[in-house]
């Protein structure tokens, strides 16, 4: 019971960050792009109790990755929905590697400044925390934005790819979608996928924006994993 209280104080402020931005992002996005949907449900909000979903939340602190209840888009609103569709799947990514490279900096100072915890100091309790929330907030973040750029819709992936390519392959590719989730879950727990790209990629990652904390972010997020 110790070690899950643990987990929660660690995982759960940066886990619901990433997965709430994420999902405010592609709201905001769309809204700049001519669809206000997101805008009149109240979603453009960073209180998680209007994107929370609970399984999503939970399945952060038993596999290391998690889901909210996806901010609705209605393509037909865009200005030109099949450009326009691009941005709005993207900017969940692009907000989770700008928040793991921010994690990754703060990290770095506080670490490089002389992180107070290794002296025993009263600052301890408070910056200890906070060292390791930065760690999995790099973690996290990263693993998001990786895992939703795999080119199979609903995932962001899909959708940017639908974007880009001509309107024939794109619409097959759409096709896809309502068998997208059953997909995901094959790649996910019966094959290598995360062993052989999703994990080295995630790794690589780890590295640019940590440095030499890296370790320290891996340890970590194997800490919490376990």
């Amino acid at each position: 019971m110790e070690s899950f209280f643990l987990k929660l104080s660690v995982m759960l402020v940066p886990g619901m960050l990433a997965i709430v931005c994420h999902e405010v992002s592609h709201g905001y996005v769309a809204w700049r792009f001519g669809d206000p949907t997101a805008r009149m449900m109240g979603r453009l909000t960073l209180n998680p109790l209007k994107h929370v979903d609970i399984i999503g939340t939970l399945m952060i602190f038993f596999v290391g990755i998690g889901w909210a209840k996806p901010v609705p888009v209605v393509y037909e609103n865009l200005r030109n929905p099949k450009r326009d569709m691009i941005w709005v799947a993207a900017a969940g990514p692009i907000t989770n590697i700008v928040l793991a490279t921010v994690s990754a900096f703060i990290l770095r100072g506080l670490v490089a400044y002389g992180n107070p915890a290794a002296s025993g100091s009263p600052l301890a309790m408070l910056v200890e925390p906070v060292v390791l929330m930065l760690a999995f907030s790099v973690y996290i973040n990263l693993l998001l934005a990786i895992f939703n750029m795999i080119p199979v819709p609903p995932l962001d992936g899909g959708r940017v790819l639908a974007g880009l390519l001509p309107y024939r392959q794109a619409a097959a590719l759409s096709r896809v979608e309502p068998y997208g989730m059953i997909i995901i879950i094959v790649l996910v727990f019966f094959t290598n996928m995360f062993s052989y790209i999703v994990s080295p990629v995630l790794k690589i990652g780890v590295q640019l924006l940590a440095g030499p904390q890296s370790n320290l972010v891996l340890g970590v997020t194997r800490l919490m994993m376990h």
